[in-house]
């Protein structure tokens, strides 16, 4: 593990497993032991941020033994998807397998909210059996709704932006509302399936 100042109060902890961190740390600040005022998780690493004394945490921190922490998980998220994307036998290919066969495969694994970023309301989901590669050129324009693969990661695309996915479908789930709380749907931790339609 590495601590990396982040200017005058946040901290950045470069780690193997940052959403274990996440919930640790989380749970620290929940029950009144850790001075910060947000966590966020990243793909390597969590920054804690509005911290008072960020080289205080970071010797606190160095010898902090991780242990797992008991949270009570809100039940998966199921999310319908048409999967009607214009890569999805690019994927197939890839993957050796049939669409239909992707398709299975994508709504029978489980999916966990590894961090979240690029746009309000894009989670980055983890545990995919493939390591799909991105285009070679992005698209100009990928609309909201989009279900899409990339590395590691699946998405869906809370506003029509610029991207570089692999395209597999479309969702009509709203992933940021500003008059819901919390405004995203996905948070990290959270799980998430996939539901053809």
């Amino acid at each position: 593990m590495r601590f990396r100042p982040v200017g005058a109060d946040a901290l950045l902890l470069e780690v193997d497993t940052p959403l274990d961190w996440f919930a640790a740390l989380d749970a620290e600040r929940t029950a009144g032991r850790l001075g910060v005022v947000d966590i966020v998780p990243g793909a390597r690493t969590v920054l804690l941020d509005g911290v008072a004394d960020p080289a205080g945490l970071a010797e606190r921190l160095r010898d902090w033994a991780l242990s797992p922490v008991s949270r009570r998980d809100q039940p998966p998220l199921s999310v319908d998807v048409r999967f009607d994307g214009v890569d999805l036998p690019f994927v197939a290919e890839f993957a050796g397998l049939t669409p239909e066969r992707v398709v299975d495969v994508l709504t029978a694994t489980e999916l966990k909210v590894a961090f979240c970023g690029f746009a309000p309301g894009f989670a980055y989901l983890s545990g995919l059996p493939w390591n799909v590669p991105r285009l070679g050129t992005p698209r100009t324009r990928v609309p909201a709704g989009a279900v899409a693969l990339a590395a590691e990661f699946a998405g869906i695309y809370p506003t029509a932006s610029p991207g570089g996915w692999r395209i597999v479908g479309h969702s009509d789930a709203k992933l940021f509302d500003v008059d819901r709380n919390p405004p995203a749907l996905m948070t990290p931790g959270r799980t998430v399936r996939f539901k053809a339609v």
